[in-house]
């Protein structure tokens, strides 16, 4: 049973930041599956779902990110799901605002809620949607994170989190490996055309 895990932090000061679009494609994903409502157990909300034919768990960790992989530990224990089958939704500095990338394992980035789970859910060997939000233009890093989505990104959010969503699917119905060869294609630009 595939446990998809959207990082971002609890309350209603973090609902509309950079850091919180994990919240909102488990959200969206819970939406279009019909599912919930959500319950608190595993220091997070969460519920079951049904996504491409197969049961899921749907993880929203309430712990704040730095502490993400706590929340999602007891999940994986809770359900006996192992890291193969876990999916992370997280923002992603290092991708330009709107794309959207599958990756399995790798390393954290300077992502702390990746960190904990990392330390906390056994390694690396995870499969992510990861979700641009670019780099600050200037300015502190976490200012960047904890800031909110101006008003031409906020116009573009929703087609970035159908997108994510769509990638989770994905994930689910056909293996993290074929989502990767879907969603990490890019059109090629002009000068690499032959």
């Amino acid at each position: 049973m595939w446990l998809i895990v959207g990082l971002g932090n609890p309350g209603p000061k973090y609902r509309n930041t950079r850091h919180n679009v994990g919240f909102m494609v488990v959200d969206r994903l819970a939406d279009r599956a019909s599912a919930g409502p959500f319950k608190e157990k595993f220091k997070g909300e969460w519920c079951k779902a049904t996504i491409a034919g197969r049961d899921v768990v749907l993880l929203k960790p309430l712990t704040f990110m730095n502490l993400s992989g706590e929340s999602l530990q007891q999940a994986m224990a809770f359900f006996k799901t192992p890291l193969s089958e876990v999916l992370v939704i997280h923002d992603e500095l290092d991708l330009a605002y709107r794309d959207v990338r599958v990756k399995v394992g790798g390393g954290a980035a300077g992502h702390n809620g990746l960190k904990s789970i990392v330390q906390h859910c056994g390694g690396p060997d995870f499969a992510r949607v990861r979700i641009g939000i670019g780099r600050p233009p200037k300015g502190s890093t976490e200012s960047w994170v904890l800031g909110e989505f101006d008003t031409m990104e906020s116009a573009e959010l929703p087609d970035v989190l159908q997108a994510a969503a769509l990638a989770a699917e994905a994930v689910v119905k056909d293996g993290a490996q074929a989502a990767q060869n879907k969603f990490n294609a890019r059109p090629k630009a002009p000068s690499e055309k032959a």
